[in-house]
């Protein structure tokens, strides 16, 4: 796969179409699954709580890899991102209700570098708290 975005088309100020990804309990037992984290402050209320958290919470990673999906979509092409960081600022609470939680991420084009390369700033909330901060990639376009 290429990039699918032309660097001479993107200036800086260019906004990547936001999303929105829900969490679920399921979605963190299945997350744990995959990824071997079975900590039980992702699924166990009563543990998370005894610790000190308000309720489960969702695997940090977990955020880190939604918010991407932002730059991976908008490029279309996964292998297009050269670099990727971010803080955790707050976790995602996911209560056990039905609706869980909604991670919101929003991206925009805050430099662009050499190489056809350009830096892309996130922004990740949940619940109207930021949940990532420094949150940048750097991509590759075409």
């Amino acid at each position: 796969m290429t990039a699918k975005i032309s660097y001479a088309d993107v200036e800086v100020g260019t906004e990547l179409p936001a999303q929105t990804f829900p969490v679920t309990r399921a979605t963190l037992v299945q997350y744990a699954g995959a990824s071997g984290d079975f900590n039980p402050i992702h699924w166990n209320e009563r543990f998370a709580k005894e610790v000190g958290l308000p309720d489960v919470i969702a695997h940090g990673m977990f955020t880190m890899a939604e918010a991407i999906r932002v730059v991976t979509d908008w490029v279309g092409d996964p292998g297009a991102v050269v670099e990727y960081g971010v803080r955790f600022t707050r976790p995602v609470v996911v209560p056990d209700d039905g609706k869980g939680a909604v991670i919101e991420v929003s991206g925009k084009v805050a430099a662009k570098l050499d190489d056809n390369t350009v830096r892309v700033d996130l922004t990740a909330t949940s619940a109207g708290q930021k949940v990532l901060g420094a949150s940048r990639a750097v991509v590759r376009l075409a």
